[in-house]
């Protein structure tokens, strides 16, 4: 180790000192000030849940609406992994979780540079809000800034990572740090909505305490955009509506984040990025390779370089291009292992080669239980193949906790139809193949019919 570790320390020294004298070379005079950086993501929110990406729920999102104008919004946007950490730690490794050493909810490789480390090597002050925990070994991604940095983390991490006043308040006082010390930024700002418990539910009072977030709106059951590929029935509906109540405030953590870096100053030299890990929890969404698993609601604002209000529907883009996308738009020189490639040329609205498929995996659960996954997708077709798939074991997860999952299994006594669909969920079978171009809910399974056995050949290979 030690000696593989001079190998590699040498060569990223030697990049730094490149990034360090391209960065000098720019900014000289103050012509070109540091590019900052502002990243800001929802947990388990639906790319349809988003009204620049389809909801048609009025007012569900207005401050994610209104990045939408102000940037440039991607169709075609996927994460590589549909669950929490090993998400985010692709995003800031530029590498699948099986090449960064945290395939679960585990830290990553010693030896694998990450974004705010390299950052931070040329002068950049990082910072994060919520889901810190969820970027390990802490020391690996060098933050500056971190709320209840000590005792009070799991204050931050209960109701309070839900709360938009303190969203806005942390930001500020992070972007009046970056100003004060003279220093571009990096900040990650991750709101916890709208992953579980759900406003209104049994378990968000029990959960919270005393750290109780804002109750800033609550949706009933009859006023809800329904999702796709959940059965419509009274109980999966009360727990949708229960869902979007998270949806709202989370666009309001976002819109306090936003809020602040608009009265810092600092809007006019900050490349923001939005989107989230991955689907909403409930089945077949979070924690699988489904196209409601993977897709993201993605939105890139550069003032100067992005044309306002502009889309790309051509292109896959995922998770882990993010870190080599801001390497470049930073100025630092790629390091090697990357998985991911920079899609600079999209921001400018031209074209870009070997941009025809998204890849998705899924490893593991919190509890460690392993369902190995693979996922391609292109504009028509996803082919899964589920390596877990031996119908013994069953599927568990924070999907099949609330009232959808048991409503499911409860509906599926008397409906086939459900029945069916609580089958597939738990068991699984090993391959899958929707044409999600038409099908984008994935409610038709066609690996079984002949008329697709080409595709599904040439998915397989």
């Amino acid at each position: 180790m030690e000696e593989m570790a001079k190998h590699l320390i040498i060569p990223m020294l030697i990049l730094s000192l490149s990034a360090c004298s391209k960065r000098q070379s720019r900014t000289d005079g103050d012509r070109n000030p540091p590019l900052n950086i502002l990243i800001v993501s929802a947990d388990d929110l639906a790319y349809n849940s988003v009204g620049a990406f389809g909801c048609e729920m009025q007012g569900i999102t207005p401050n994610i609406d209104r990045l939408a104008v102000e940037g440039i919004r991607f169709t075609r946007a996927h994460v590589n992994t549909a669950v929490c950490q090993p998400c985010r730690q692709s995003w800031l490794t530029g590498r699948f979780p099986h090449n960064n050493g945290a395939e679960g909810f585990e830290p990553i490789s010693e030896d694998v540079p990450t974004l705010p480390g390299l950052l931070k090597e040329v002068g950049y002050l990082n910072g994060i809000l919520g889901k810190e925990i969820h970027h390990q070994p802490r020391e690996q991604f060098f933050w500056d800034f971190i709320p209840f940095k000590t005792e009070r983390d799991s204050v931050w991490r209960k109701g309070h990572s839900r709360n938009p006043d303190l969203f806005y308040q942390y930001s500020a006082q992070f972007f009046k740090m970056a100003k004060d010390q003279g220093k571009p930024f990096f900040l990650s700002a991750n709101s916890h909505d709208p992953h579980r418990p759900f406003v209104g539910s049994r378990i968000d009072s029990l959960t919270w305490g005393e750290h109780m977030p804002p109750v800033t709106r609550q949706y009933s059951p009859d006023e809800i955009e329904m999702l796709g590929y959940l059965p419509d029935i009274p109980d999966v509906r009360k727990e949708v509506a229960q869902y979007y109540g998270n949806v709202y405030r989370c666009d309001q953590n976002i819109g306090g984040v936003l809020r602040a870096l608009r009265e810092s100053g600092l809007e006019k030299n900050t490349l923001v990025i939005f989107l989230s890990d991955h689907g909403a929890a409930f089945p077949f969404s979070k924690s699988q390779c489904y196209l409601n698993s993977t897709k993201t609601p993605l939105i890139v604002k550069w003032p100067g370089m992005v044309t306002p209000g502009s889309v790309d529907s051509s292109h896959f883009v995922t998770g882990i291009d993010l870190m080599p996308t801001i390497m470049e738009a930073t100025g630092l020189q790629m390091v090697p292992g990357l998985d991911g490639h920079s899609f600079i040329p999209l921001l400018k609205n031209e074209d870009q080669e070997d941009r025809d498929y998204a890849y998705s995996t899924f490893y593991q659960i919190f509890a460690k239980i392993r369902y190995p996954m693979r996922c391609i997708q292109n504009e028509e077709f996803g082919y899964i193949y589920n390596f877990w798939s031996d119908r013994q074991l069953e599927i568990r997860g924070d999907a099949t906790g609330g009232l959808t999952w048991r409503a499911m299994i409860t509906a599926g006594e008397t409906d086939p139809e459900i029945a069916r669909r609580v089958e597939l969920f738990r068991y699984r079978v090993p391959e899958e193949l929707y044409h999600f171009g038409e099908d984008p809910d994935g409610l038709h399974n066609l690996a079984g019919d002949p008329a697709y056995s080409e595709v599904l050949h040439e998915f397989r290979e």
